[in-house]
């Protein structure tokens, strides 16, 4: 039985399927063509294909019929659409449809060649090789929270596109780890994965780090230099915070994207480039499009798929497994005997704060806990934090004052809350000199009466208490069930 690829090719213009069916025999592979989906569909019950490459428009239907097709009856096999020049509004369709990649018309050969050895997971110059097998995941993005394992299950579909994608997250929640691990789970890993912090380059010189230039383009140019695009040739190039890339920068990297072509500053002519292309930011894309600062073009090329990656907020049951990981590595890295562990007071601490930096910031509160800790244990006083609770206890009014409100607003008494006990309940836990006996039980002391005041605020809404509360409602669902709040 042969182990060489086999490839369907599906068009209606019988030169055009000549001319692929030749480059694609000369790449060393297996080749079958048909003019219309039904030739196409009859081949897909005769032979285990590779890779389909399909026009966009057929004699019977159109390529995105291929494509859905494809996808309810043969999902692990990869399609590429061929679309007429310029139409990008075809390709981002059929990229949304389930398309690995596509390719304009009219057919630039070495650009067919790259996206063929992209889907089968061919080395340049290795026809037939056999698929790279993907990494896992899960042995780097850490968590058994619901959000965490949704984000893994749709890195790895992700891996095996080629379509753009748009990650989406606050600042520290692992925008760029998302981004390599879709690039080393899939055919693209062991070739060049380029990030660029596009708020980080002086507008003057962002054509030439994107494009690069020719000696003697500008007054500095002493030699000639690739660009961010002719480094990542082959892999993924990563745009992390898109949204502060400025319109005319925009423009130029659309072309570029669409057309998959460069063009060196100085030069005359374009340059054929394959790269996939995954952004980043902490904004709203949306918005930014809206209030003029970004291309509408653009944001349709680049959010062709959308990963939302969940704060720490939002999934606090992932809070000890990450600290043990990053307590091991940044003792490992400081050359410690010993792993440290964390008290259990100082986790269930970790587990009720806020995290506005996310998993960066838990980093480097970790990291500055084991500079202050004995080195085997760490403890809360480490952290060199305040805990939000006690800070919200300060700001709240005296008790008498909370009573008046209440019966002014016509609001249940104390005594038929679920915060009944009030302030009381916290200051029962501390002795005569004001220390709490159990530092554990008077935080959650705390915690149980500013939830309970929040729901009873809110008239036992808990999405809206969450938002009172300034939490996620997963965070104060966890929070409830661990507090044992009905």
């Amino acid at each position: 039985m042969s182990t060489v690829p086999r490839v369907l090719v599906v068009d209606d213009e019988a030169d055009l399927r000549e001319l692929l069916e030749l480059t694609l025999v000369g790449m060393g592979l297996d080749v079958d063509c048909a003019a219309d989906l039904g030739q196409a569909k009859a081949f897909l019950g005769q032979h285990a294909f590779s890779l389909c490459l399909t026009d966009m428009r057929l004699p019977d239907g159109n390529g995105l019929d291929l494509v859905s097709y494809l996808n309810s009856h043969h999902p692990n096999l990869p399609v590429a659409v061929l679309t007429a020049y310029g139409s990008a509004e075809n390709a981002v369709a059929a990229l949304k449809a389930g398309a690995f990649d596509y390719l304009s018309k009219p057919i630039a050969l070495e650009a067919l060649r790259n996206l063929v050895r992209g889907a089968l997971g061919q080395a340049t110059g290795s026809p037939g090789a056999a698929p790279v097998a993907p990494l896992q995941p899960q042995t780097r993005l850490l968590g058994v929270s619901p959000a965490i394992i949704s984000v893994r299950e749709q890195i790895g579909r992700l891996a095996r596109s080629m379509a753009p994608v748009a990650i989406h997250g606050e600042s520290g929640s692992g925008k760029e780890l998302a981004a390599r691990l879709i690039h080393e789970s899939g055919a693209r890993q062991g070739k060049p994965f380029v990030a660029v912090n596009c708020g980080a380059i002086p507008e003057a010189l962002m054509e030439s780090e994107f494009f690069g230039h020719r000696k003697g383009a500008f007054t500095g140019a002493d030699e000639e230099r690739e660009g961010f695009f002719q480094a990542a040739h082959g892999g993924t190039l990563f745009l992390d915070e898109v949204a502060d890339l400025p319109l005319v920068m925009q423009v130029k990297l659309l072309r570029a994207i669409q057309e998959k072509k460069v063009r060196k500053v100085g030069a005359t002519a374009e340059e054929p480039v394959d790269v996939r292309i995954i952004s980043a930011t902490h904004q709203d894309l949306a918005r930014c499009v809206a209030a003029g600062r970004f291309r509408q073009d653009l944001f349709y090329r680049l959010d062709v798929i959308r990963l939302e990656l969940p704060s720490l907020r939002e999934r606090p049951e992932d809070i000890g497994l990450l600290c043990e990981a990053i307590v091991i590595k940044l003792a490992d890295r400081a050359g410690l005997p010993q792993h440290p562990r964390l008290s259990s007071m100082c986790l269930r601490f970790l587990e009720t704060y806020h995290f506005p930096g996310n998993v960066r910031e838990l980093e480097n509160i970790l990291e500055r806990a084991l500079a202050f800790s004995n080195g085997a244990i760490i403890n809360v006083e480490d952290l060199g934090l305040k805990p939000l609770t006690t800070e919200a206890l300060a700001s709240e009014p005296a008790e008498a004052d909370l009573n008046r409100d209440r019966d002014h607003r016509g609001e249940l008494p104390p005594s038929q809350s679920p915060a009944a006990t009030g302030l009381s309940g916290a200051r029962a836990l501390l002795s005569v000199d004001g220390v709490p006996e159990s530092l554990p039980d008077y935080l959650d002391q705390i915690e149980r009466e500013a939830i309970g005041r929040a729901l009873e605020k809110t008239k036992y809404n808990r999405t809206a208490a969450s938002k009172l509360l300034g939490i996620s409602f997963r965070a104060l669902r966890y929070r409830m069930q661990r507090l044992n709040i009905n």
